[in-house]
C-alpha cells in the first residue's frame, strides 16, 4: 500500500525530531509552523515539504498531526475563522493531536468533528526530546479503534510503546495523569536532595542510592545528574509546560470526583516555582527553586 503523506503543525523541539524519524521511515511529510523558520534545519531533508498555511496541509495530507502547547491554541486552529482547520478537512483523512490537550475539550472537539464525519484521534506522546529524537516515545492513544489502526505505522515510526487507552480523550486524560506522577517524582526527589546536602551529604551519592533503591524514578535516573546537579536545566520541557499538564491533571481529577490531595499541593508548588523563575524555565529548575526557597 501507498504510505499516506503526513501533515505536521507545530515544529517545536518535539515536533522537529518527530518529523525527522518519519521521514526515516520514508514518509512524505508536509510541515508547518508560525515561526517562519522554524522548518529551516528541514528544507534540504528529502521527502519533506515546508506549508505556508495549516489549510495547505489539511488540503494535501492524508494524516494530519498537530503538535501544539494546549487546547486553547487547538481549538483556535480548527474552529476560528474562514480558515479554521475543520473546514477544510473530510472523511478521508484523519486529524491527530499529539499534544498535551485537556482531554475534556479533545472529546468535545471529536464530536464537533464526528458531525462532519472528520475522524479523529489523540495520542499524545511521553518521553521528552531525548526520546522524540531516537524514536522510542510512549505513545497513549484514544479513539476509535478503526482509526487507531490506520494510524498505527505511522505512529510506530515514532514509538515503542504504544497503547490504545480508550476513547476519545482517554489519551489525554492519561498524559496529564503521567505528567502529574512525574512532576511529582520530580519535586519529591528535589526537596530530599536539599534536606541531605544541608546535613552534609553529597547529593551525587544520595541519588546513586535512590538509583539502586525503591526510590528510582525517571527523575533519579534521567535528570538528576544531567540536568539538575549539573546546573545546566536543559533538559528541553519547560516548566510552564509541565505546571500546565499539572493544572490540566487537577482539573481532570476533580470532574471525576476522586481524591486530590496531593495534586492539589503538587500544583500549587509548581505554580509558585513558575511564577518565580525566569520566564523559559526548564522544569528540573524545579531543584533550583527548592534550593533557594530553603
Amino acid at each position: 500500500m501507498t504510505k499516506p503523506t503526513i501533515g505536521f503543525i507545530g515544529l517545536g523541539q518535539m515536533g522537529l525530531p518527530m518529523i525527522r524519524n518519519l521521514l526515516r521511515a520514508q514518509f512524505h511529510v508536509m510541515g508547518f509552523d508560525l515561526n517562519p523558520h522554524a522548518a529551516t534545519s528541514l528544507t534540504q531533508e528529502e521527502n519533506f515539504k515546508a506549508a505556508t498555511s495549516p489549510t495547505q496541509v489539511s488540503t494535501e495530507c492524508d494524516v494530519v498531526i498537530l503538535m501544539l502547547p494546549n487546547s486553547k491554541i487547538v481549538d483556535a486552529l480548527l474552529w476560528d475563522g474562514e480558515n479554521a482547520l475543520a473546514h477544510h478537512l473530510n472523511a478521508s483523512q484523519i486529524l491527530v493531536d499529539m499534544g498535551s490537550s485537556d482531554p475534556v475539550h479533545t472529546r468535545e472537539n471529536f464530536t464537533k468533528l464526528a458531525a462532519l464525519n472528520i475522524p479523529f484521534c489523540d495520542a499524545p506522546v511521553s518521553g521528552g526530546v531525548k526520546r522524540a529524537t531516537d524514536g522510542s516515545l510512549s505513545i497513549m492513544m484514544g479513539g476509535e479503534k478503526v482509526h487507531i489502526e490506520k494510524i498505527r505505522p505511522v505512529l510506530e515510526a515514532l514509538g515503542k510503546t504504544l497503547v490504545h487507552v480508550g476513547s476519545s480523550g482517554a489519551g489525554h486524560a492519561v498524559k496529564a495523569l503521567n505528567n502529574y506522577v512525574s512532576a511529582a517524582g520530580l519535586l519529591a526527589v528535589s526537596e530530599a536532595l536539599v534536606a541531605a546536602e544541608k546535613f552534609g551529604i553529597d547529593p551525587h551519592l544520595v541519588n546513586q542510592v535512590f538509583n539502586a533503591s525503591t526510590g528510582k524514578n525517571n527523575t533519579t535516573d534521567v535528570k538528576v545528574e544531567n540536568f539538575m546537579l549539573s546546573g545546566s536545566f536543559n533538559s528541553g520541557f519547560s516548566l510552564a509546560l509541565m505546571r500546565k499538564d499539572l493544572q490540566t491533571a487537577l482539573n481532570f481529577i476533580d470532574r471525576m470526583g476522586t481524591s486530590d490531595d496531593f495534586v492539589a499541593v503538587c500544583t500549587r508548588t509548581w505554580t509558585q516555582a513558575e511564577s518565580e523563575l525566569d520566564k523559559g524555565a526548564d522544569h528540573t529548575a524545579m531543584y533550583k527553586f527548592i534550593q533557594e526557597r530553603t
